[in-house]
């Protein structure tokens, strides 16, 4: 099962790997500085970069693990790593840690762990696996299937509360379906109803979800208050200018002004301190990045190995678009953070995790014949 062939790695997207390494440098780079405040004694810098590394080091090991167990092995596992996690998803209301108010995590003793990750990779390989079945577009019964499979998780993790990584869930598997296709019928029908939700939607916010949404209307109204994260994010972005403060040189994040600045705003320190083009040079390597697994989606040789691909596309994908969207004032504040940039254990070792099996699926696409 974990026999590898030395052979493979020259089908390896090494493009792919090569961004992410990229990106994870640039992301504990940047945490040095959102970590550093000054203090009276000068300059101070907390530990989480050092942290950031270790879950890089763990995470990089898991990324080896993954590129050298055959993918496909994972198909016969979904349905065991999709009950596993809705058990441990059970288990956080029952014996939860409760950490800035909401319960997400499990106490392992050495560390914390937080079930929706896990769910997120068992959320992608559970829908690659069903979707892999027949090649055909959706109907009402199997559009239905997916649906009703892939909402207990989210249910789950919703009640925590957790309506950034609900929202993510949701729409990674909504991207993965309409890359599987939709019948016409079904398509129309969809294109009519899903938007209509959208207004039900907002009576079954909690009253801190709406604030956030009354906030990224109008963040003026209370700016000491519920919009002084979004205000501040867009004064730190907005005085980076064009070339930005250089490295360590933001005001906003040395003096504290920005909140967040190590998770959710790690991208307004980098837009503070590189300015405008350093945030467009970023953008473009997350483009390539994101293109590398499109075009590992594509080339796949399976069908198992296709949808997986794309569902870690539009994983990565929607965190991006949100996590800048809600930094920059274009959407309300969910509490999505942005892949390898924004300081987090459990989401490093799962995106890396996810890179391996995309890398994993690169390297094998010769092994065998198209399904």
């Amino acid at each position: 099962m974990i026999a590898f062939d030395r052979r493979l790695l020259t089908h390896m997207n090494w493009g792919l790997l090569f961004s992410t390494i990229l990106l994870f440098t640039i992301g504990v780079l940047n945490l040095y500085s959102a970590s550093a405040f000054m203090s009276q004694e000068g300059m101070a810098v907390t530990a989480y970069y050092q942290k950031q590394l270790l879950w890089g080091v763990i995470g990089f090991g898991v990324l080896i693990l993954s590129v050298v167990v055959d993918y496909r092995h994972l198909k016969s596992l979904a349905w065991p790593l999709f009950i596993l996690t809705i058990i441990t998803l059970i288990l956080v209301p029952v014996a939860g840690k409760t950490i800035y108010g909401a319960r997400r995590w499990l106490d392992l003793g050495f560390f914390n762990f937080q079930p929706s990750e896990l769910a997120k990779i068992s959320t992608i390989v559970i829908t690659a696996r069903l979707l892999s079945r027949s090649a055909h577009p959706l109907d009402w019964k199997e559009l239905f299937i997916m649906l009703a499979i892939c909402s207990i998780p989210a249910g789950l993790i919703l009640t925590q509360p957790d309506l950034g990584t609900t929202l993510n869930m949701l729409l990674n598997v909504g991207g993965i379906i309409l890359f599987r296709g939709l019948t016409r019928r079904v398509f129309k029908t969809c294109a009519v109803v899903i938007p209509s939700l959208i207004p039900v939607a907002w009576f079954c916010m909690l009253d801190y979800q709406r604030q956030r949404v009354l906030t990224f209307l109008n963040p003026g109204d209370d700016p000491l208050g519920a919009g002084y994260q979004i205000i501040q994010s867009q004064i730190a972005i907005g005085s980076g200018q064009i070339t930005g403060k250089g490295f360590l040189g933001g005001t906003q994040s040395q003096l504290r002004f920005l909140p967040e600045k190590h998770t959710d705003f790690a991208i307004a320190v980098f837009g503070e301190e590189w300015g405008f083009i350093g945030c467009l040079l970023l953008l473009s390597l997350f483009c390539l990045f994101l293109l590398a697994i499109f075009t590992t989606s594509r080339d796949a040789k399976d069908r198992f190995g296709s949808f997986l691909s794309a569902g870690v596309f539009f994983y990565f994908f929607w965190q991006f678009l949100i996590n800048m969207g809600m930094v920059m004032g274009l959407m309300p504040v969910v509490g999505i953070p942005l892949p390898f940039i924004s300081y987090g254990g459990s989401a490093t070792v799962v995106n890396l995790c996810l890179i391996g099996l995309v890398l994993n699926v690169s390297m094998r696409r010769f092994v065998f014949k198209t399904d």
